[in-house]
């Protein structure tokens, strides 16, 4: 087999063979195929696109490229949550201890931030003591115990997909529908979930602009998940504006923990219920959104649910006197400066990956993976789209540890929030559910 056959049968718009697309990922991990052939080959994708079926195989070779993790010490069905960023997106650290809480093993495997959108583990990472570096055995004995853990992603997990999306990321190739599905989905696959449930962002914060670019990359992840043996469900959710009202790590956490215990923003917590829903519906644990929705309720009226965050908190190496004192902790930062509207009328923009990069100036997230991110910084937007404002309303805050630079980061927000007389509807957070 040669690798000039592959890239030459793509370049027609033939389909490869299973075995063809198994030879380039598995030569290429071991860099017995160059650059320059793969980069081909990529463009070659990127314009002819792929079928269902080679998607699939392309994502199970990825995820065979390298180390995979065994659950079947976990009893039940194990659902793994993924979300393809956003700005100010804390739902996993709503979502499962919910969903945790309601019984159902939640077994997952976080990355780091990079660019205007932040990382789950990062966000952990800002309460001092937080671990996310177990052993398999621990973070398996750690799911039994207490039905949650969530640890940084493994350093051997589908290598093929980190060398190919650095070729994708130099050669003009990340916006390949194909190649986008399958990178998602061979970390899922080798993460060893069961069933998956997706939040495909849609909108201005978010990778997929419209929302037939959104449901084309859902469908074409669901697809996926059920040609692999994985039950799979896709929830399409906006990115027009901000989730919640903080933008942020350590501020994150504690909007996540507010929302836990029944006192969080609307949409963050409309969405992280719905997302739960899908999660225990997805695990055959109950087959009634009716009844799905009132366990949840339950878990968050009774503090279950909060009371399990905790609890994971500190099995992951946070102490009790932090756990005891979180919202101080969290709370490290050295000026707050209001943001102030500039004029009367409605709020018809909340520019959210603007928003997101004026985070990431503050100091909030990575420019680059070297970067150090500043734990206690951040953003807090008070007004959502369609709200009307007086001129000198308090309308957010920056929470900085530079006062020169969090007064240029008020000048990003101010100019990515548009006031005008034009009344607009408040944005539905949910447009689709894919199953």
């Amino acid at each position: 087999m040669l690798m000039y056959d592959i890239i030459i049968k793509k370049k027609l718009g033939a389909e490869l063979l299973k075995e063809e697309i198994e030879y380039f990922v598995s030569n290429y991990t071991l860099d017995l195929i160059p650059d320059y052939q793969v980069a081909a080959l990529l463009m070659a994708i990127y314009f002819q696109g792929m079928t269902a079926r080679e998607t699939a195989d392309l994502t199970n070779a990825m995820a065979n490229s390298g180390d995979t993790i065994n659950l079947s010490d976990i009893p039940g069905i194990i659902v793994d949550k993924h979300s393809t960023g956003g700005v100010g997106d804390k739902t996993t650290l709503i979502v499962a201890p919910i969903v945790a809480a309601c019984g159902i093993p939640v077994a997952k495997m976080s990355g780091r931030g990079l660019g205007h959108t932040g990382g789950t583990i990062d966000k952990l990472e800002a309460i001092a003591g937080f671990n996310a570096e177990l052993t398999v055995e621990e973070f398996i004995k750690q799911v039994n115990e207490c039905k949650l853990a969530i640890v940084s992603q493994s350093g051997n997990l589908t290598p093929a997909d980190k060398k190919i999306y650095a070729l994708r990321d130099v050669t003009g190739t990340v916006d390949s529908l194909p190649l986008i599905a399958s990178s998602i989905m061979s970390k899922k696959i080798a993460s060893g979930a069961n069933a998956i449930v997706l939040d495909v962002k849609v909108g201005n914060g978010a990778f997929m602009k419209t929302i037939e670019d959104a449901e084309e990359l859902a469908v074409a992840m669901v697809n996926i998940g059920k040609s692999l043996g994985r039950a799979t469900v896709a929830i399409i959710s906006d990115m027009e504006q901000p989730l919640g009202n903080h933008i942020g790590n350590a501020n994150e956490v504690l909007e996540a923990i507010k929302t836990l215990e029944g006192n969080g923003p609307t949409d963050l917590l409309e969405l992280s219920v719905t997302i739960a829903v899908q999660m225990l519906l997805i695990s055959q644990v109950v087959n009634s959104e009716a009844i799905a929705r009132e366990m949840i309720e339950d878990v968050i009226r009774t503090g279950r649910a909060a009371r399990l965050f905790k609890d994971f908190l500190h099995r992951q190496g946070v102490s009790k006197d932090i756990l005891d004192n979180l919202e101080q902790h969290l709370c490290q930062y050295k000026c707050t400066i209001p943001i102030v509207a500039k004029q009367t009328g409605y709020i018809n923009k909340v520019l959210a990956e603007d928003i997101g990069r004026a985070a990431m100036k503050l100091g909030a997230g990575r420019i680059t993976k070297g970067s150090i991110i500043d734990s206690y910084v951040g953003i807090k937007i008070i007004k959502k789209i369609g709200d009307y404002v007086v001129k000198g309303d308090v309308i957010g805050e920056v929470y900085g540890n530079d006062v020169a630079k969090s007064e240029q980061v008020i000048e990003l927000v101010e100019r990515a929030i548009i006031v005008n007389d034009n009344k607009v509807l408040p944005r539905a957070i949910i447009h689709k559910i894919i199953s």
